[in-house]
């Protein structure tokens, strides 16, 4: 079974239905359902998420897919280990370099993204929700 870590802008161009982005990154939810792929996100994305969907919409609806989301994905921990790691690394941004430190450490297959020149330093496959449907 292929492991994938969502970057946080695959799952607000869901969540804010960004009309350029929302029909691939749907797509990769689409095949959640099908069991071929098992999906991980990180701890911190969640509080951005959250932010930014109840910033946009409102509370009650980032809380409802919050819970949704939690239901189908898997959520990693950022911890110190993390943390040391992604400071270490050659990222530039640092919020990049804790995403890519997370799926790194464990031990994920691909980074999906819409901004893969934020991942150029990562050990992993980055690839755009375009790329991994090709794939999947």
């Amino acid at each position: 079974m292929t492991t994938i870590f969502l970057d946080t802008n695959i799952i607000l161009d869901i969540a804010l239905e960004r009309p350029i982005f929302f029909q691939h990154s749907s797509k990769i939810f689409e095949k959640l359902t099908e069991g071929r792929i098992l999906c991980f996100l990180s701890a911190t994305s969640i509080k951005d998420i959250y932010f930014l969907i109840s910033k946009e919409k409102s509370k009650e609806i980032a809380k409802e897919f919050i819970l949704d989301l939690v239901e189908i994905m898997q959520i990693l921990a950022v911890d110190r280990n993390i943390v040391i790691h992604a400071v270490n690394s050659d990222f530039s941004d640092f919020e990049d370099s804790i995403q890519n430190s997370v799926a790194d450490l464990n031990g994920i297959d691909w980074i999906i993204t819409r901004n893969k020149k934020d991942f150029r330093q990562s050990r992993l496959q980055v690839l755009s929700p375009e790329e991994a449907l090709e794939r999947l």
